[in-house]
């Protein structure tokens, strides 16, 4: 119903069988009310955004909980003070109508990339995803711009260059910024990871 942006830099902790002793952090880009009333945080998860809580991998990843940066501060319940500011929105702006029109829109701050490719991943091309647009019906759209269109910049939230990623026929997956740099980088263990998905 309603998404508060995480800016503080808190981290979603999660697990997989093929390492069982190591846990694995994802930058979380915003808590999410939902509309049975739970709190959770989202996050871009290969090919959608997820909830911390839905998240999976081919592996059999599952979520663990969250952690503070810089600290040994780990947690599984939302922070309080986010709890807060949706209860405050809610009150606000008032429950989204039944619908398909746009509730929200919040700028992207931890660095996702959209991957398309055309070719089974013979070549690949990544854009940055600008913002993230929320509808009544619940859906989250990334929103990557249209470079032909862009007449000013920087590209920001609402620009009229902006399309949905995942609308684009050769959308294939998200990643956040330091996968999608390796892959700018031609990083080999990035390309095979991504060579690994395509095959899933």
């Amino acid at each position: 119903m309603r998404l508060s942006p995480e800016y503080d830099g808190i981290e979603l902790l999660y697990a997989n069988d093929q390492h069982p002793d190591t846990l694995f952090s994802l930058k979380i880009l915003a808590w999410a009310r939902l509309a049975n009333g739970d709190t959770v945080a989202m996050v871009p998860w290969l090919k959608e955004p997820v909830t911390a809580m839905a998240l999976a991998d081919p592996l059999n990843g599952r979520w663990e909980g969250y952690r503070l940066p810089g600290s040994d501060y780990l947690f599984v319940d939302a922070p309080q003070h986010k709890v807060q500011e949706l209860d405050a929105a809610l009150e606000f702006f008032g429950k989204p109508q039944p619908g398909e029109h746009q509730v929200q829109e919040i700028p992207d701050t931890i660095g996702t990339h959209a991957v398309f490719s055309s070719d089974g991943f013979h070549t690949i091309s990544l854009m940055e995803v600008v913002s993230w647009r929320l509808f009544a019906d619940g859906t989250l759209a990334a929103m990557v711009a249209e470079e032909q269109s862009v007449t000013q910049t920087p590209v920001l939230p609402g620009a009229e260059c902006l399309e949905m990623a995942q609308q684009r026929p050769a959308f294939r997956y998200f990643f956040q910024h330091g996968i999608a740099n390796r892959l700018k980088e031609r990083d080999p263990e990035a390309l095979a990871a991504v060579a690994m998905l395509a095959k899933s």
